[in-house]
């Protein structure tokens, strides 16, 4: 096998001509081909390099090459929702010297962002945003009375989420110029149908036929109004009869297509079309891809290699390492799949991720129990609370950064009802390539200051076993439990997980001098600290906090009574588990009598793309860290510098 991290580059002739778009536009069309050629086999180079997110934008090649070849970007806003589309976009918009970087430290980012080019008019790690986003940036346009083109790419199931509904709604009625690009890559709404198709999208896109359908409009307007309305029932009849798209006609789009995405000479004229209409209402081009275009490993994978680590070019095999220790999410979607054999009332709830949290292997066990309501977490949230009404017993596993885009039915739906919703909170902490966007930083302080919220988060995979068991035997109240990415530390794992007594931690080492409390997977590395404390003379005990709340506030009260230092450690931000605490021990009055204690959380800021290690350095969550802490509590000299910072 070819090494992964030295592939043979593909030759690039026309490609390597073109660093920005303005390049582009000066090639003839009858080029355009070649051009979409060599940049999906730039794409798959060096993804092959980097890893990273590639069946996506294997699908947009020749849609990308022609939106930057027809519109004047960047003075022309282009928004590419979710960003996993994006790669070609970067190699065409002057990233291509550094598209081997991406995702590494100090490299591009995964994701569209403002800061990284000119050319992402808009940064995109969630899905779902770029209609919203593109109707603001048009209406502005308007308000200044300027004539740039807005052109916003939704795909990759983005258009399942309310909020892309929404944004058409809205601008359906306030008909401003967008023109939205359906990339529609998994399941045609309306299959193309070769050069027939593509006749009729450039001929229902072109002035005469808007100007026809402007005129039939105005004529029906003088009729009577039972003669006007039956006028318009049989226009919506032929057109939806003939090219489909009625839903967005009556969100109030003008449909076009549908239109192959893959074909340059369909694309070039409808895209024209739409940029030169004077038609007063937003347009959508419904364009038909496939997801791994163009590269056989991905076109025959099941997720069209969404997401990738290293690979071999020739043969697609990824570079996977080998571990000893499952990862977390294999060890939830075990767990869950003990405690539904013994309850027929445990369903499964996943927004638009079985594999990534697991739930794929429940839906093999139990597929009349496990659901996936697509990119759509706010529906997802209220479905299992409709569930739970009814004497079920869902658990809903989301990553803990998009549970942040159902908040408020977190709080109304679950919370003040007092649901028992189960919330399994996968991504907890810092989760290395895929940057700030997906870290899990919030989930432990806007869930904790709920009334009534059982808040658990597992210090190793057996931890997990056991709160998956706890999850389930609540049923008086929500709950939520997290856990990070990648493998667990490789402990021996049971049939099943025991519940937990609700609101008690444990003692792991016993101490006399220094107390470090841990809510999380730093306990690992508070336990090399104690050594390290140890060696230098100073006695530590270590203790696993388990739950958030309800705080154990007799643990609590005794690390404070019996220790000089106590610190809290957390993968979360300033607010959290550790505001718990030191509001507990406020209301206690422990700091009367010269308890030290000190937070260790998330730094107050967004920390960039790179290895989880270098990240929890760069955030201070250390062994030496927690050392160097507990010595400046002491008031003698660490010898250990901050932690560098990166933003």
């Amino acid at each position: 096998m070819a090494n992964p991290n030295d592939p043979i580059r593909p030759p690039t002739p026309l490609l390597d001509t073109v660093t920005v778009p303005a390049e582009l536009r000066r090639l003839r069309p009858d080029q355009l081909r070649q051009l979409a050629d060599e940049l999906r086999q730039e794409t798959i180079s060096a993804v092959s390099v980097t890893g990273g997110h590639l069946g996506a934008g294997l699908g947009v090649v020749e849609l990308t090459v022609a939106l930057h070849y027809v519109f004047n970007t960047p003075d022309d806003r282009l928004l590419w929702d979710v960003g996993h589309q994006a790669y070609p976009h970067k190699i065409l918009t002057g990233r291509r010297d550094r598209i081997r970087t991406l995702r590494s430290e100090g490299g591009l980012s995964g994701f569209t962002r403002r800061s990284e080019s000119e050319y992402d008019a808009f940064g995109a790690a969630h899905s779902s945003t770029s209609i919203s986003a593109g109707l603001g940036m048009a209406v502005a346009r308007d308000l200044d009375g300027k004539r740039r083109n807005v052109v916003a790419v939704i795909g990759d199931g983005a258009l399942s989420a309310g909020m892309a509904y929404e944004a058409m709604n809205n601008a359906g009625h306030l008909r401003s110029r967008l023109i939205v690009i359906l990339n529609d890559n998994d399941m045609s709404i309306a299959p193309p149908t070769g050069a027939l198709s593509a006749h009729l999208s450039r001929l229902i896109s072109s002035r005469p036929y808007l100007s026809l359908r402007q005129l039939g409009k105005a004529f029906a307007e003088t009729l009577p109004r039972p003669l006007e309305n039956a006028a318009r029932r049989a226009e919506e009849f032929a057109r939806g009869f003939v090219q489909g798209g009625t839903l967005f006609e009556e969100l109030g789009f003008y449909y076009v297509g549908p239109v192959d995405g893959h074909n340059i000479d369909h694309l070039l004229p409808v895209l024209r079309n739409a940029r030169d209409s004077e038609v007063d209402m937003p347009i959508l081009i419904h364009a038909v891809t496939r997801k791994g275009k163009g590269y056989p490993p991905a076109e025959a994978s099941a997720d069209k290699y969404h997401g990738v680590v290293k690979f071999d070019v020739i043969t697609g095999k990824q570079a996977k390492a080998a571990s000893n220790a499952p990862n977390y999410q294999s060890v939830f979607a075990k767990a869950l799949i003990s405690e539904a054999e013994a309850d027929p009332k445990i369903v499964a709830i996943t927004a638009a991720m079985p594999s990534g949290t697991g739930l794929d292997l429940f839906a093999k066990r139990f597929p009349q129990r496990s659901f996936d309501v697509g990119i759509a977490e706010q529906h997802a949230v209220t479905f299992a609370a409709g569930l739970t009404c009814e004497g079920y017993k869902p658990f809903a596993a989301i990553y803990s950064t998009f549970l942040q885009r159902a908040y408020d039915q977190v709080v109304h739906d679950v919370a003040i009802q007092k649901l028992p919703v189960r919330f399994a909170m996968d991504r907890a902490g810092l989760v290395g390539a895929d940057g700030a966007t997906h870290a899990g930083s919030y989930d432990i302080t806007y869930l904790c200051c709920l009334p009534d919220f059982v808040v658990m988060a597992a210090s190793d995979e057996l931890e997990l076993m056991h709160m998956v068991a706890t999850s389930a035997a609540i049923d008086d109240r929500p709950s939520a439990f997290r856990y990070p990415r990648g493998e667990g530390v490789g402990i021996e794992l049971p049939a099943k997980g025991t519940p937990l007594e609700i609101g008690k931690g444990r003692i792991v080492r016993e101490g006399s001098k220094i107390a470090l409390l841990s809510f999380g997977t730093r306990l690992q590395e508070c336990l090399k600290a104690a050594d390290e404390l140890a060696a230098k003379g100073l006695s530590t005990t270590v203790a696993d906090a388990r739950f958030a709340k309800p705080l154990d506030t007799a643990l609590v009260d005794r690390l404070a009574r019996e220790h000089e230092v106590l610190i809290t450690i957390e993968e979360g931000a300033i607010g959290g588990f550790a505001a718990q605490v030191m509001q507990h021990l406020a209301t206690a009055g422990a700091f009367d009598h010269g308890l030290k204690i000190r937070p260790m959380t998330l730094p107050d800021r967004f920390i960039d793309h790179a290895a989880p290690a270098r990240q929890y350095e760069w955030a201070g969550l250390n062994a030496r860290h927690i050392v160097a802490t507990a010595l400046q509590a002491l008031g003698k000299s660490t010898g250990v510098a901050d932690a560098p910072a990166r933003a």
